[in-house]
């Protein structure tokens, strides 16, 4: 009787790429946002600030409310910046922990 080899499988290296890119996606977006709103006032001459929205046409559209709504999404950065930065710091554990028992399983202990 012969024995059939274990399977080994690989680590989802892709499922902690993915996670990755969407923490810091969650934790930048605001700041994407907001260099967004300023990118585009400054390549158009428009002016942009909190205090409300102002007139600014491109290609005959008004975008003022747009940039308006862009450039206030800033301030979820208070908020998705540090739940960001706590989720990279879990992360890495999160990461080191399943490799670790990931590799306990392997035949072997392969790598």
């Amino acid at each position: 009787m012969t024995t059939q080899p274990a399977q080994v499988r690989r680590f989802p290296w892709r499922f902690y790429t993915i996670v990755l890119v969407m923490i810091l996606l969650f934790a930048l977006w605001p700041v994407l946002s907001v260099c967004f709103t300023y990118l585009v006032a400054e390549a158009t001459g428009c002016v942009v600030n909190e205090a409300g929205i102002n007139p600014c046409l491109v290609l005959g559209q008004d975008i003022g409310g747009v940039l308006y709504t862009t450039g206030v999404m800033g301030w979820f950065m208070l908020v998705t910046l540090p739940l960001g930065g706590g989720a990279l710091i879990v992360w890495p554990v999160m990461l080191i922990i399943h490799r670790l028992a990931w590799r306990r399983t392997q035949p072997g202990g392969a790598a």
